[in-house]
């Protein structure tokens, strides 16, 4: 009892104008400076130093792990341990051992998921194909770096490119890699980060040098000629889009079909696949299929199953007797991931600003790039040379009197006065009297001393060559040029990729009979199956709605009570019996949530139309070219008119009195 009469005593000492302030404050703080100063921060970080690539290729992390590998030379010497690299690494990049061991597998040449490794592997790095092959840990596996990493760090002790302090400031390490070739589009690279996202294929090594190099000495030149599609490590087959592959060039953004090569073997019975798209994995395709196959949507595959094993990759399937494998891959190409697409989004960071590129303007950023490279390399070299030759012409004159040199440090009595006494007794400077001074005693002799005057002709001569490529521009990529044929010629490698001219694909054409019931189902019957075949079947309380003779390839189109209609073809659809129930429209064309089937009509050359009744007492005329489309739109909106309801469609294949 007696707390609770304190309790209002206590809180009348709080200090009330004190908690009000501190309320204002809270409130009065506006929402886009909390934005501002915690999360733009946070996003730059990733678009800047995570997620984007930069002009030579690579990301961070991928930088900072074989920038590491190269200080513990492991360019030349031979494999360590992974767990010692990641340990090693972690020096660069602090984001824990699994993230930096992950990047080395990703670069290893044997998880197969860049054209041109950079990480020569031992052990089991799983495989990019593959979703559930774990690669081993980081202490069972071994390293170093593939032989091409001589053209990723050859000039980078040449002041090529800056070096930035690590994340702690204890040591330097390099903004970019100075490659002599454009890896920015021969690694393939993905990265998401906020707000924006990097997608970027692989190419040909051999095919981009050679593109480069074109594009240098003309920069209006045709790079589909030399270039003409991308190249993936899985291998597969590209079903070639020339506009497609065009807009791609120019613009950075679009896609690419990818599909699986295979071959049947006819003792057996079966198909191997030994090659699919980048973009799956074995698992992905067998469940797939192991889904159409209980869905009774494929009735061809007895058996499927993984045989990948050392030689390769290789999945196989067993068939039925009777079965043509052209027309069951068709089939699986059009249903499961055995073909895919690559969507490509060049998005590369310039000078720290994110930008969605085509292969022209990457190739002309790179150029630029690689020519300032080139530039502080020939700046560096024509330093180093002219101090050497500064040091030579002090031995020049040195040659002039050897006995008096010897004199004048004999006669010398601090060691402190011998520099200076050969700088005035010969006119040299303090560098050329170090050098001078520090010369071995052995080598005080006449022919040593003569042989190292004869470089200073030589020297000077280098210098002035020196100078003048580092006048010329020509001369500069004339070298870059010459730097890339050897690339090409050193480490470049054949296609992966078949390319395949993306020819339309074709649809066996044969009499059929359609029939639609009341409630959305569908059937498609053969002339002979329907001679067979007793009545048609229908759910209870079901029947017929429509029917008509047709084609397997004639186009449909499905109206439904949301005024929206679907477009399919008869080949989309199995060829059925008349004691089957049929496909279920709805499921099948992937109607919208209790969305049902209007009306079903052929459309043939889309020279008719379409009558709409509506309940208010109004009729539309629709040309039935309106629902013509050049692309493959399975789905269109607005059809007619919502504003009543639909009461009756009929297709007018000509002038009819109704």
């Amino acid at each position: 009892m007696a707390r609770k009469k304190k309790e209002p005593e206590l809180k009348k000492n709080i200090d009330t104008a004190h908690v009000e302030g501190l309320r204002a404050e809270v409130l009065e703080q506006p929402i886009t400076d909390t934005l501002t100063g915690n999360y733009m921060p946070y996003a730059m970080s990733v678009i800047v130093s995570r997620a984007i690539p930069e002009i030579d290729g690579f990301k961070p992390s991928h930088r900072k792990l074989l920038y590491t590998m190269y200080k513990m030379g492991l360019l030349n010497g031979g494999r360590t341990k992974s767990a010692n690299i990641v340990g090693q690494t972690m020096r660069l990049n602090p984001h824990g051992d699994a993230a930096i061991y992950e990047t080395m597998v990703r670069l290893a040449r044997g998880n197969e998921a860049l054209l041109t490794p950079f990480v020569d592997s031992k052990g089991n790095f799983g495989k990019v194909y593959s979703r559930d092959m774990a690669y081993a840990a980081s202490r069972y596996t071994e390293a170093k770096l593939d032989p091409i990493c001589a053209e990723l760090f050859r000039d980078i002790d040449s002041e090529t490119v800056d070096f930035v302090d690590n994340y702690d400031n204890t040591m330097l390490e390099p903004a970019l890699l100075p490659t002599t070739y454009p890896n920015v589009l021969v690694s393939a690279n993905m990265g998401i980060a906020v707000g924006m996202a990097s997608n970027i294929c692989g190419f040909n090594l051999r095919e981009v040098c050679k593109a480069t190099a074109a594009w240098i000495g003309n920069p209006e030149c045709d790079l589909l000629s030399v270039m003409p599609a991308p190249d993936f490590s899985t291998g597969g087959e590209l079903l070639y889009d020339a506009a497609e592959m065009a807009e791609i060039y120019r613009t950075g953004r679009g896609s690419v079909r990818l599909r699986a090569r295979w071959r049947y073997q006819k003792e057996g019975n079966l198909i191997e696949i030994y090659e699919i798209p980048y973009t799956t994995t074995t698992e992905a395709i067998i469940d797939k299929v192991s889904e159409l196959i209980k869905a009774g949507k494929i009735r061809e595959i007895s058996d499927m199953r993984d045989e990948t094993d050392l030689s390769g990759l290789k999945l196989t399937i067993d068939l039925k007797r009777g079965v043509e494998p052209d027309k069951l891959m068709q089939k699986l190409f059009r249903s499961t991931p055995l073909q895919d697409s690559f969507a490509c989004n060049f998005n590369i960071l310039i000078a720290g600003m994110p930008r969605v590129m085509g292969v022209r303007e990457i190739i002309e950023e790179w150029t630029a790039w690689r020519t300032e490279c080139v530039r502080r390399r020939l700046f560096f070299q024509k330093r180093k040379k002219s101090e050497k030759l500064h040091l030579l012409q002090g031995l020049r004159q040195i040659l002039l009197d050897i006995d008096k040199a010897i004199r004048i440090i004999r006669e010398t009595e601090s060691e402190a006065e011998v520099v200076p006494n050969l700088m005035i007794g010969f006119g040299i400077d303090e560098v050329q009297a170090e050098f001078v001074a520090e010369i071995k005693l052995r080598n005080i002799n006449k022919e040593y001393i003569l042989r190292r005057t004869q470089e200073v002709d030589a020297l000077a001569a280098e210098i002035a060559e020196l100078e003048k490529t580092l006048g010329s521009e020509k001369r500069i990529r004339r070298l870059i040029v010459q730097e890339l044929d050897a690339v090409a010629a050193k480490y470049g490698t054949d296609r992966r990729t078949v390319i395949v001219e993306d020819a339309a694909e074709e649809t066996p054409d044969y009499p059929v009979t359609i029939f639609v019931s009341r409630e959305g189902y569908f059937k498609k019957i053969t002339p002979q199956s329907l001679r067979m075949s007793g009545e048609q079947r229908f759910k209870e309380g079901d029947g017929l709605r429509f029917s008509c003779e047709t084609t397997n390839a004639a186009e449909l189109l499905v109206f439904s009570d949301r005024c929206q209609v679907y477009k399919a073809r008869c080949a989309d659809f199995d060829d059925g019996k008349a004691s089957l129930l049929g496909d279920y429209l709805p499921t099948k064309l992937g109607f919208d949530e209790g969305e049902s089937v209007a009306a079903v009509c052929l459309p043939g050359d889309y020279s008719g139309s379409m009558l709409f009744l509506f309940a208010n007492g109004k009729a539309a005329r629709v040309e039935l070219s309106a629902y013509q489309t050049k692309s493959n739109r399975r789905k269109l909106t607005g059809a007619y008119s919502d504003r009543s309801e639909l009461r009756g469609i009929f297709l007018l294949q000509e002038d009819v009195q109704l």
